[in-house]
């Protein structure tokens, strides 16, 4: 088991400025992420109790590992929110397992991706995945779908933004609540310039703000680059202030992005924060308490 006193450390006293309400607000309904990893049950022990989580999916751990371990939080009394990955599903009699899935655990928030898989199955894209998960008695009130303000790596701007647009109609239609969880992205101009434009354009989905929690450095740059928000870290080694912290430092501090947005988070929408914690809970989790009490 690692070890996490020394980063603990720096987060257990509050900070000596707190967060305005509204980011408070965010801080205390937000959403941490596990990824099905061997860290996961170490990731879990550290959750504050009844705590919301969002469970990642993958190509190489497949669709059931994120069940499985959605299955385990709902057991320990915690609120899952499994992704559902499209490019995971093999051919429509999954979809169908998949709805009765969540039925019958009871899940009633899920979030959707296209996923990463090099050979999909039966559907390429999340809005043809979530078009037949919809016509399923799945259970499900609220389906969040992804967000790009630093853009895809994968996917083109022109395609990205149309996307984005359809799956908001397919939710409107489909009768369901929905949200939009960003990516990372460490420049707070670009997410305001970003938000704007897709609010002027129409999007009316409720945003939830991804950001990396307290997190090691070292872990945040390595998989940061291959989540393809390399723009974002580009734009982390141009300020100056931002890196001489995040460099002078064992974990990542959220919180300097966080104030940055803060007077804008009513204004275009953002009332959801979506942590991802890379499993290092305990010390995103101590980060979180700190601010909550400061």
């Amino acid at each position: 088991m690692r070890n996490d006193s020394a980063s603990l450390s720096r987060w257990e006293e509050p900070q000596p400025t707190g967060p305005n309400p509204d980011v408070q607000q965010l801080i205390r309904g937000a959403v941490f992420e596990i990824i099905p990893l061997n860290s996961a049950p170490e990731a879990i022990d550290a959750l504050p109790p009844n705590s919301r989580v969002s469970v990642t999916a993958s190509a190489t751990k497949g669709q059931n590992a994120t069940l499985d371990l959605a299955e385990e939080l709902i057991k320990r009394g915690h609120h899952a929110i499994p992704h559902f990955s499209a490019r995971l599903m093999r051919d429509h009699g999954q979809v169908k397992d998949l709805a009765d899935w969540a039925k019958d655990n009871g899940v009633t928030t899920a979030f959707v991706i296209g996923g990463d898989a090099t050979e999909p199955g039966a559907y390429h894209d999340a809005h043809s995945f979530m078009k037949d998960l919809f016509e399923h008695d799945h259970g499900l009130d609220t389906v969040g779908i992804a967000a790009y303000p630093d853009g895809h790596p994968l996917i083109g701007e022109d395609m990205r933004r149309s996307a984005l647009f359809a799956k908001q109609e397919l939710l409107t239609e489909a009768g369901l609540r929905g949200y939009c969880s960003t990516q990372m992205c460490f420049d707070p101009a670009k997410i305001i310039a970003w938000l704007k434009a897709e609010r002027n354009d129409g999007l009316t989905l409720p945003v939830h703000l991804g950001i990396p929690g307290a997190v090691e450095r070292t872990k945040l740059l390595t998989i940061g680059a291959r989540l393809g928000v390399g723009q974002s870290l580009r734009y982390l080694r141009k300020n100056r202030r931002s890196m001489a912290k995040l460099l002078g430092s064992s974990a990542h501090d959220p919180s300097d992005l966080l104030e940055a947005l803060s007077s804008q988070l009513a204004p275009l929408g953002i009332n959801g924060l979506h942590i991802f914690t890379f499993n290092q809970v305990a010390t995103t989790a101590a980060w979180r308490q700190a601010l909550l009490h400061s």
